[in-house]
């Protein structure tokens, strides 16, 4: 089994040259590898939180796109938020787009986006909505479908999630999974980097979505990611990037398909839970500052009570319960250690 859909180039078109030394880079790498890019990405308007963050070049950047298709023979794609971003696109000849997850959220926007691709042959790729809605998501899939739109393909970017999470976006893999299941023929693609934010988790964010069954990945690649104007964390060099294609492990001889998706989940539990683990250790010593500063004592009894009641229920299995037990003590001594050094 091999991913039948790879898309993958910088967060932000940023210049000409930028774009070129990307689409370079990229394009040697498939063909040393045998790949084929199914297209190049790059924001030409981005919507950004913040109205001081860069939003892109905007229409002048559809001429380096087009020239990316020209020079490399790679399809491109982009996003688009309006009507008239749809016009722009159809106009330099660029036929797939996507419509972002900040988008999504409102489908009334995605209705006008339908309309304007209407009976125009383009691909489009709908993201997830920042909020995890299976509803939201696959009514935005049906108002392309609706609008006979050649080909249709869902991105799965993660959910922003007030929860405690390592990711820069909760996976909750539940949800693609149950819009799969809605639509078995739409192809559903992963898009690890804004699922993890940061470079270091994406290879198993990529190595998961293959145990689950998606038909491909969206990445972004930067030939100069340390100098992006948006999203430096979560861009790979192309290098990288390929690195992380062919790393992938594409098992044939796994009896149980079920029991592959389960030991990718736990890899996936297990690595967040190293990463918080971490995390508590490092406000453990700026706790150990603070007692420090003011005298105050290392063991404080009542405050560890504190912590057994949030991890100790009364419903919970005995055998769990005596696992917890054993690590909070664990847990505890080395916390009192640490302080203490």
């Amino acid at each position: 089994m091999r991913f039948e859909l790879l898309i993958a180039g910088p967060c932000a078109a940023e210049s000409e040259r930028q774009l070129l030394d990307t689409a370079a880079q990229l394009r040697d790498e498939v063909c040393a590898h045998g790949w084929k890019l199914t297209y190049f990405r790059a924001g030409v308007w981005k919507p950004r939180s913040k109205p001081d963050s860069f939003e892109g070049v905007g229409e002048t950047a559809l001429s380096w796109l087009a020239e990316v298709q020209r020079q490399y023979g790679l399809a491109v794609c982009t996003e688009v938020m309006t009507p008239k971003q749809v016009e722009m696109c159809l106009k330099h000849d660029i036929r797939a787009l996507w419509v972002g997850a900040r988008t999504c959220v409102n489908p009334a926007s995605v209705q006008l986006i339908a309309d304007a691709v209407k009976g125009a042959p383009v691909t489009i790729m709908v993201k997830n909505p920042m909020i995890p809605d299976l509803k939201l998501w696959a009514g935005n899939v049906e108002r392309f479908l609706n609008a006979g739109v050649p080909q249709v393909i869902a991105v799965h970017r993660g959910f922003a999630d007030s929860n405690e999470n390592i990711y820069r976006n909760a996976p909750r893999w539940d949800i693609p999974i149950d819009l799969k299941v809605q639509f078995p023929d739409l192809p559903i693609l992963c898009d690890p980097s804004h699922i993890c934010g940061h470079t270091r988790w994406i290879p198993q964010i990529a190595q998961l979505s293959l145990a689950y069954g998606f038909d491909g990945l969206m990445m972004e690649c930067h030939v100069h990611p340390e100098q992006a104007l948006s999203d430096s964390g979560q861009q790979l060099t192309p290098k990288q990037w390929a690195e992380i294609i062919a790393s992938l492990s594409f098992k044939t001889n796994v009896p149980n398909h079920e029991l592959l998706k389960q030991r990718a989940l736990l890899e996936n539990v297990d690595t967040q839970l190293s990463e918080l683990l971490a995390k508590r250790f490092q406000i453990v010593d700026e706790i150990a500052r603070i007692k420090r500063d003011n005298n105050l004592p290392v063991v404080q009894p009542q405050q560890w009570q504190q912590v057994r009641k949030r991890y100790l229920k009364p419903d919970q299995d005995p055998q769990f319960q005596d696992f917890i037990e054993q690590f909070l003590k664990i847990l505890h001594f080395n916390s009192i250690k640490r302080q203490q050094q």
